[in-house]
């Protein structure tokens, strides 16, 4: 942490010779300009060497506080000063590696003069309109998934082909929706949101407009594919959305709203793919979703503002010309741009650091679990509508308006868990002595977060258990509809209510990834989810539904413990983490040096 202060310093000296001279001379031997005094003093530095990093961040943010009334937000220097300035952040990120402090830790947790600037530069009214707006982004996926099933038998009487041929479609569909999501998100870190989801958008909309024409089952396969790939990345991003304008205090409200979208959509897409199939036929379906995409589309390429902190800052900042909407296109930007708002971007593309994220053993265990209860979710959800048909002898339209109460329970998660979840952050945050302050952000350096957002997790998991069990033996024993709509609807709710905290929690630890960290997640739960519809149905017709929900939620609890151990350990973990990287720093700097 030392030397690193020591790095930052240098840099600002050198940021003062290239505004007065306004060349940029790396290699250049000649002194530089004084610098003004040091806001620390040595018997700080010393005391905090004595104690360690955490006392040096606070001396430096106490001191760099008293100097924030000679610091203001000045505005974006133009021509060749920018050039200027940009060459000199090429050679910061030269001496930093990608492990650098900035990278380990959130943007809040480095010491900064301006520390006045608020996380979101946005109106709250604004960031929830971003919000859901994503969220709706990231229904096609789901959506897609959940229409198709009512057009299986009729695809496969105009295609020729077996079930068995058609069923595969689904299986390979959600391949390509956990593979994927890690290529969008890798984009989005360097590129941006917008120029991501614009890229979901035109894959997506090509693959209807095939899907839609095709008439043999080698384009079906192949298109489904290609479907899967360009609708399952604004999952992924919708998470990402929440990271970069929610703080951690209010995390829990915003991925509630951010999820909206993914929950609706495997109960919403029965239910309009059995309208579509019965009235207007199965080529509908992909008109429908092209038409859908397209609307999706137009609304965001107008107003969707960029939300990447290393693009746009808080906000604050003017965009590059492609990621910026319509809308700011055509207005100026009328507030003082927060340059120091702004994070290290990436310097590459790298598919592959979702799989890295896995290798820390806090995501996996998190990531793991999410998975395994959203399997059951999906679960449910795929055999809903057979099990309707066959037990009370409904049609494709009234199984799938079944799938609604579902919809609406996870929808009033928003206001059960998510609620909970930001309440017990607070409450913690006043025990371990961490100040909260309306959108700011907070640094969970020193904070066990972890005993925040799981504190309610293992209660909200016995109470999923509890649903499923129901849901399985009410089936069996052909109860009256009315109390399954029931049990849907509190199934809906508590599970979504339990994956909420994991998802936050995965964002708070991950907050320079949170891209990667959401398309892991995503292709954890993709394969498990996979797995296990794959084996549902062989298993109720084996030993009966009832049964089989209750070794559904055998399996819940049997990986409860995994989330206890998140709780009692996670906060030790990301210590040990952080002081192993900051000594494979101070390692290589002595290398280097040498």
């Amino acid at each position: 942490m030392v030397s690193h202060l020591k790095l930052s310093r240098e840099a600002k000296v050198k940021t003062k010779t290239t505004h007065s001279t306004h060349t940029t001379t790396p290699q250049s031997t000649e002194s530089p300009s004084p610098s003004p005094p040091s806001p620390l003093s040595p018997p700080i530095i010393a005391e905090a060497k004595a104690n360690g990093p955490s006392r040096l961040q606070s001396a430096v943010s106490d001191a760099y506080r008293r100097e924030k009334t000679q610091l203001r937000p000045h505005p974006r220097p133009e021509g060749k000063q920018m050039r200027n300035i940009t060459d000199l952040e090429q050679q910061k990120e030269d001496v930093l590696p990608e492990d650098s402090p900035e990278e380990l830790l959130p943007p809040q947790s480095v010491p900064s003069a301006h520390i006045d600037a608020p996380y979101c530069a946005l109106a709250e009214q604004v960031r929830i309109a971003v919000i859901l707006t994503a969220s709706i982004a990231s229904i096609i996926s789901p959506f897609s998934t959940g229409v198709y099933y009512p057009a299986v038998t009729a695809l496969s009487k105009d295609l020729g082909v077996s079930v068995s041929l058609i069923n595969l479609t689904i299986s390979t569909y959600q391949i390509f929706q956990g593979i994927a999501p890690s290529f969008v998100a890798a984009l989005s870190e360097k590129y941006g949101r917008r120029p991501a989801y614009m890229l979901c958008f035109i894959i997506y909309f090509g693959a209807n407009l095939g899907l839609a024409l095709q008439d043999n089952y080698a384009a079906l396969l192949v298109l489904r594919c290609v479907q899967s790939t360009g609708g399952s990345g604004t999952q992924a991003l919708g998470s990402a959305i929440v990271a970069d304008i929610a703080t951690r205090a209010d995390r829990g409200k915003y991925t509630a709203y951010a999820t909206i979208g993914s929950t609706l959509g495997p109960a919403l897409g029965p239910v309009i793919g059995g309208l579509l199939s019965q009235f207007l036929g199965w080529r509908s379906i992909f008109w429908f979703l092209l038409i859908f995409c397209a609307v999706l589309a137009l609304l965001m390429g107008v107003v969707f503002p960029e939300t990447n902190r290393s693009i746009v800052g808080n906000g604050s900042i003017k965009p590059p010309m492609w990621n910026r909407s319509l809308y700011q296109v055509l207005h100026k930007y009328s507030t003082p741009e927060e340059v120091h708002t702004l994070t290290k971007r990436k310097r590459t593309v790298n598919p592959f650091t979702s799989l890295r994220l896995l290798g820390n053993k806090e995501n996996f265990i998190l990531a793991t679990y999410t998975g395994i209860l959203y399997a059951g979710y999906a679960a449910v959800s795929s055999i809903l509508a057979s099990q309707l048909v066959r037990r009370y002898h409904f049609n494709e339209v009234q199984s799938g308006l079944c799938y609604i109460p579902l919809g609406i329970g996870a929808l009033t998660s928003r206001w059960t868990m998510a609620v909970l979840i930001d309440w017990n952050f607070k409450r913690e945050a006043e025990k371990q002595g961490l100040s909260i302050v309306k959108n700011k952000q907070q640094d969970i350096s020193r904070f066990n977060i972890e005993v925040a957002r799981l504190a309610l997790s293992l209660y909200v998991v016995l109470g999923c258990c509890c649903c499923i069990i129901a849901y399985g033996w009410a089936m069996e024993y052909y109860v009256p509809l009315a109390v399954i709509l029931v049990i849907l609807f509190f199934t809906g709710n508590i599970l979504t209510s339990a994956m909420i905290p994991m998802a936050a929690l995965l964002l708070d630890i991950n907050a320079n990834n949170p891209a990667s960290a959401s398309a892991a997640v995503n292709l954890v739960r993709m394969l498990l989810s996979a797995g296990l519809i794959a084996a549902y149905t062989p298993l109720i017709n084996a030993i009966g539904i009832g049964w089989t929900s209750t070794m559904t939620a055998g399996i819940y609890l049997a990986f409860a413990p995994s989330i206890w151990i998140v709780y009692r350990f996670g906060h030790g973990w990301r210590i040990q983490e952080a002081e192993k990287q900051k000594r494979d720093r101070e390692k290589q700097t002595a290398t280097s040096g040498t």
